[in-house]
C-alpha cells in the first residue's frame, strides 16, 4: 500500500510517496507536464537501467533521457558540465522538468543541474537506493564533490515530488541496501531511540522484501521532512534543526576523502561515523548509558564497517575536518549525543578527543 507524506514548505510544500507499483503515478506526472507544454528529460542511473530496463522505458516513454555512470565520482564537475550541456543542446527553457532517477549520487547532482540550468528549473526525484529513499532525495540539498572535500559546492533545491518505489530495491546490490541501513540507524540515534531499539534488538535484520521496510522508510522520510519544514536552510543556532542530521558525517566525509571517493560507499563510511560520534559523545561524558557494542553489533548485522578497512593517517583525517562545509568561524563542528534518540551540535569538542575516537577506529599517527 501507498502511503503518502508531506515536506511542508508553505507554496513549496510537496509529497514523498512510499511504496510498490509507483510507476503509474510517475507516468502521469510526466504526461501532465507534457500536455502543458513542458520539456521533460529524464536522467537516469546506469546501474539502475541495466538492472531495470523495461521500467525505465516505461519512465522515459520516448523523451529525452541521458545516462550517468554509476559511483560516487560521478558527482564531480566534469559530470555536472555534461548535463549542463546535454540540457542546452536540447533546448530547454525554464518551464522544462527534470526527473532523477537513481541513487543519492544522481540526485545530488541533477537536483544541482536543476537548481542552476537557467537559474533554476523544476525536477522530481525517484530515487532507486535504500539511502536514496530514507535520506539524500528529501530535503532539497543538491551539489557535487571536489577534491578538497565531499559536497563542498552545491545549492538548496527542492524537488515537485518524491517517489520512492520500494520494488526497485530487489536488485539493489546487497552492499547498497546495507550502506542504506547506516542512514537509518543514523536516524534512530539522532532522534528516534525506539526506531533504533526496534533494530538492534531485532531477531534479524532487514531485507528489501520483509514487511516491515516500508514503514521504516516513511518513518526516516517523516523525521527528516520535521526537521526540514522547521530549519530548511540549516540556520538554526541553537544546535538542533538540519545540523542533526549531519550525525556522523564529519567523520564519515573526511574519511571519503582521504580514502578517496568509491573506496568505500557513503553509507559505510557514514557507518564507521556513528561509531566515532558515540565514543566522542561518551568521551564527553553524554550517553554514557548507551552500549557501543550494541551499536557496532547491529551494522555489523547488515555488514558494516565499524572501523577503516585500512589505515588512514589521523593528521589528514583532520585536515579533511578543516575543510568541511560544517565549520564555522574555523571551528570543527559535530553533532553528538546526550543519549540515544537526543542529539545537539557543538563545537566545544576538544581536538585530542577527536583525535583519540579516529585512533580508536583506525586512523594512524604516522605519515
Amino acid at each position: 500500500m501507498t502511503e503518502q507524506l508531506k515536506v511542508e514548505l508553505g507554496f513549496r510544500t510537496y509529497p514523498i510517496s512510499v511504496g510498490q507499483g509507483l510507476l503509474s503515478a510517475i507516468c502521469e506526472v510526466r504526461e501532465a507536464a507534457l500536455a502543458s507544454g513542458k520539456k521533460v528529460v529524464f536522467l537516469l542511473d546506469e546501474g539502475f537501467r541495466n538492472a531495470y530496463p523495461l521500467a525505465c522505458d516505461e519512465l522515459v516513454g520516448g523523451n529525452l533521457f541521458y545516462v550517468l555512470p554509476s559511483g560516487e565520482k560521478t558527482k564531480s564537475v566534469s559530470c555536472l558540465e555534461q548535463i549542463w550541456n546535454f540540457l542546452g543542446a536540447s533546448k530547454l527553457d525554464r518551464s522544462s522538468v527534470l526527473f532523477a532517477v537513481g541513487g543519492g549520487v544522481v540526485g545530488d547532482l541533477v537536483g544541482f543541474a536543476a537548481a542552476t540550468f537557467l537559474r533554476g528549473i523544476s525536477f522530481y526525484q525517484v530515487p532507486t537506493t535504500l539511502l536514496a529513499m530514507v535520506d539524500s532525495s528529501v530535503g532539497g540539498k543538491t551539489g557535487i564533490n571536489l577534491q578538497a572535500g565531499k559536497n563542498l559546492v552545491g545549492s538548496f533545491h527542492q524537488p515537485d515530488a518524491v517517489w520512492a518505489d520500494t520494488s526497485f530495491l530487489e536488485h539493489l546490490p546487497a552492499r547498497e541496501f546495507s550502506a542504506g541501513m547506516a542512514e537509518v540507524i543514523k536516524y534512530g540515534m539522532l532522534g528516534d531511540a525506539e526506531l533504533y531499539h526496534k533494530l538492534s534488538r531485532s531477531a534479524s535484520p532487514l531485507t528489501f522484501d520483509c514487511l516491515e521496510l516500508e514503514s521504516v522508510i516513511k518513518q526516516c522520510c517523516q523525521i527528516k521532512a520535521n526537521i526540514v519544514a522547521a530549519d530548511e536552510k540549516e540556520t538554526s543556532g541553537d544546535g538542533k534543526g538540519r545540523a542533526l542530521l549531519n550525525l556522523g558525517h564529519t567523520f564519515a566525509h573526511a574519511i571519503e576523502a582521504v580514502a578517496g571517493y568509491g573506496v568505500y560507499l557513503h553509507g559505510e563510511a557514514v557507518a564507521i561515523g556513528l561509531c566515532c560520534a558515540l565514543r566522542l559523545s561518551q568521551r564527553m561524558n553524554l550517553c554514557v548509558g548507551e552500549s557501543l557494542q550494541e551499536l557496532e553489533g547491529l551494522l555489523r548485522s547488515y555488514s558494516l564497517p565499524v572501523e577503516l578497512k585500512e589505515p588512514l593517517v589521523e593528521d589528514l583525517l583532520i585536515d579533511a575536518m578543516a575543510s568541511d562545509k560544517k565549520v564555522s568561524r574555523g571551528k570543527l563542528r559535530f553533532v553528538i549525543m546526550k543519549q540515544l534518540g537526543d542529539a545537539f551540535q557543538t563545537d566545544q569538542v576538544k581536538l585530542q578527543d577527536v583525535r583519540m575516537v579516529l585512533g580508536e577506529v583506525g586512523a594512524s599517527s604516522g605519515s
